[in-house]
């Protein structure tokens, strides 16, 4: 959804460097990964200076074989993010030695574990992970989710600290306890009137807000922005959504076909989906929102002139002659309809191509009716 996947782009060949590893670090993301950071002697890049490096994980570590000492290689990827791209053998230290990645949080101490299918070794202490906690925090309120101006990582982190901000809900309460439960912001250094009345302007401007957003604030694993649409669009309401997704725990069950029938969606998301909302905390977060004042706008779908499709469920099977399978189902979004992966029996209308399979098949015993492409075509031309 952030780029388009048939582009290819061509680039000159990054500028590289080198200098000396002084350290590796390790930061908890809000999802409790630990990854780790090469702490450099700075050089210039590219019209740069670089002092840090991500090491992406220990499986990366281990394949270049990173100590600490080591004279490395430096470049910027995309010209952008810096890297170690390798060491230089023959410039290592005598005394070196193979770094040894945690199996604890170094914020928490918690265990830190790698799931045997994941390159990533996660923290489990969850939420009473400051780290975590702060991250969530941060993300909570980024651009693409709340985006509350005046809430940088600096200032929530000093909310943090101050036991001011400990839960999302607590941003749409600063206001009520500002001067009351905690000493008034207007008296912290470089704040005044005007600057905490924009921070409490910033807050209000968003207590409500569209489902899609709300739903990637949450900080679900795998649910970025693109997935957080699909979700919104197909259960249109947060009560919908977490009914649906509650259902779906289910193995087999009705409400699990559905979640996995949206399109982008597969079992281990799903499984992602079904966890954050199984969990008592996260549902307890969601109401704590919601009594504070939050209220999550339903998915509105694009207006569109009438047509004999809006408000059908469509689902695309076969190869189509005269446009793409992607075309076929961004026309029929346009026009109203819902766009389905998968047929059951509130589907409207099946679209058979060439080599059609099953989904045909399905069709035809559960009554649903099943259009030839020209027929697609004669109907939504109609409008």
């Amino acid at each position: 959804s952030r780029a388009p996947r048939w582009a290819i782009a061509h680039k000159f060949p990054a500028e590289r460097a080198q200098t000396r590893l002084r350290a590796i670090t390790i930061q908890v993301g809000r999802t409790g990964a630990l990854t780790p950071v090469a702490e450099l002697e700075p050089v210039t890049v590219g019209g740069v200076v670089v002092s840090r490096a991500t090491l992406h994980n220990e499986d990366e570590i281990q394949r270049k074989d990173i100590r600490v000492g080591d004279q490395v290689v430096i470049q910027r990827a995309g010209d952008v993010i810096p890297q170690v791209v390798a060491v230089v053998p023959e410039m290592r230290p005598a005394d070196s030695a193979p770094f040894v990645f945690p199996t604890a949080c170094p914020v928490c101490g918690s265990d830190a574990v790698r799931p045997e299918d994941e390159a990533v070794r996660r923290c489990t202490g969850g939420l009473i992970c400051s780290a975590q906690a702060v991250e969530r925090l941060r993300h909570f309120v980024s651009r693409d989710a709340f985006d509350i101006e005046g809430l940088g990582e600096k200032i929530i982190l000093e909310f943090w600290d101050e036991r001011r901000v400990r839960s999302p809900a607590d941003i749409f309460r600063l206001k009520e306890t500002n001067g009351t439960q905690f000493p008034a912001l207007q008296e912290r250094e470089g704040w005044g009137e005007k600057s905490v009345e924009k921070l409490f302007a910033s807050i209000e401007a968003r207590r409500r807000i569209p489902l899609d957003r709300f739903v990637y604030a949450l900080g679900i694993r795998q649910v970025g922005q693109a997935t957080a649409r699909l979700l919104a669009k197909h259960y249109v309401s947060l009560d919908r959504l977490m009914e649906g997704i509650e259902g779906a725990r289910i193995v087999g069950s009705e409400a699990m076909g559905e979640l996995l029938s949206i399109g982008g969606i597969g079992q281990s998301m799903a499984d992602d989906l079904i966890a954050f909302f199984h969990e008592e905390h996260n549902r307890q977060v969601i109401a704590d929102l919601r009594a504070a004042g939050v209220e999550v706008i339903d998915y509105q779908p694009p207006r569109v002139q009438a047509s004999p499709i809006a408000g059908k469920t469509v689902v695309f099977t076969g190869t189509l002659e005269s446009v793409t399978r992607s075309e076929a189902k961004a026309r029929a979004e346009a026009l109203g309809a819902k766009v389905a992966g998968s047929v059951s029996a509130k589907t409207d209308y099946v679209v058979v191509g060439a080599d059609a399979g099953s989904k045909a098949q399905k069709a035809r015993d559960l009554g649903v009716t099943t259009l030839t492409e020209q027929e697609w075509l004669d109907l939504v031309s109609a409008t």
